[in-house]
């Protein structure tokens, strides 16, 4: 896929005073670990550095986007809830899994894997109240994100959000009619918790170099939400897909993304070296193109079907480098 008529980085909005940058705010170039801190979107009202663009972006949004924040916005206000006073006893932690999962699929979603929450998948301040997330993914119509970075694209982001939080809602509800607190997070409630942390750990992909998730099934094509629940439950683990292969490599993103906000290498990021985007030169472009979405579109691993037999090549290359070519010992 190629960008849909993608305008110039060019703005007819900006600060009169810049705030700290975005990067410093997110631990560009810390070797140290720390707690992510939170720069741009927010569901508790706090001020945030980046405030003013957050609620500019807010505004300009056209109403086939708006829309879908309206009902998401208000579906989610469900998503907490009263646990029935009677529970019903877990002695087989996988077969719950198992049952949870068959649940949100029946419930529609697509991807389904269980991470155990720790600190550092909350925001700094925040404290983790319950034990386990159950990261949901849903895939979104590729004919109508072949538009980004039009609204037609926008708009088709925020409908897979509302769809993938009626999931998270309607599965903590059943959650907690088994007498297991359970709360749903999805898109605009999310801003608590890192969503791709989590979604790493319980199987659903791997982070790529356009710093979203890239999986087996959808390439970066997906959107996620997540319930976080006590119910005892068997954990998932991460895969190995080979993205890496492919990002260290690859320039698809890179090349394609106007405000050149993609590093190629990975970065020190809060003590860890991972992929990482330039949040000063992204977020303007994505505030004026309603959340732009190149990067995710035009990756090789978005493309219909290719995920399988990509990750089978990379992998069996991978394999293959490693192994000497004649049957000898390696020197």
């Amino acid at each position: 896929m190629r960008p849909n008529a993608p305008p110039p980085p060019r703005y007819a909005f900006g600060y009169q005073k810049p705030p700290v940058s975005g990067n410093a705010i997110n631990g560009l170039g810390e070797r140290q670990a720390s707690r992510a801190r939170k720069v741009f979107h927010s569901s508790s009202g706090e001020p945030l550095a980046w405030k003013a663009l957050d609620d500019f972006f807010s505004v300009i949004n056209p109403w086939r986007v708006v829309r879908h924040v309206i009902f998401n916005t208000w579906q989610l206000r469900r998503s907490d809830g009263p646990v029935r006073a009677a529970r019903r006893e877990v002695a087989d932690p996988r077969a719950m899994a198992e049952e949870v999962k068959a649940a949100a699929r029946r419930l529609g979603a697509s991807l389904v894997g269980v991470a155990e929450v720790t600190e550092e998948d909350l925001y700094e301040g925040r404290e983790p109240g319950l034990r386990y997330a159950i990261c949901l993914g849903m895939p979104m119509d590729r004919a109508e994100m072949e538009h980004a970075p039009q609204a037609r694209a926008a708009a088709e982001v925020m409908r897979t959000y509302r769809e993938i939080a009626r999931v998270a809602v309607r599965l903590a509800e059943e959650i907690r009619a088994m007498g297991w607190p359970a709360r749903a997070y999805g898109n605009p409630n999310s801003t608590d918790i890192l969503m791709i942390p989590l979604a790493v750990r319980a199987g659903l992909g791997e982070l790529g170099k356009h710093g979203s998730m890239i999986g087996v099934e959808h390439g970066s094509n997906f959107r996620l939400a997540a319930v976080l629940t006590d119910l005892p439950l068997s954990l998932d683990s991460p895969v190995d897909i080979a993205v890496d292969d492919l990002c260290l490599v690859c320039r698809r993103c890179v090349d394609d993304c106007p405000p050149r906000a993609i590093f190629d290498e990975k970065q020190w990021v809060r003590g860890q070296r991972k992929w990482y985007v330039d949040f000063d030169k992204c977020i303007p472009y994505f505030v004026k193109t309603y959340g732009c979405a190149i990067c995710i579109e035009v990756c090789p691993w978005s493309e219909p079907g290719r995920g399988p037999s990509l990750s089978a090549q990379l992998l069996e290359r991978r394999r293959a480098q490693a192994s000497p070519s004649d049957g000898g010992t390696p020197t």
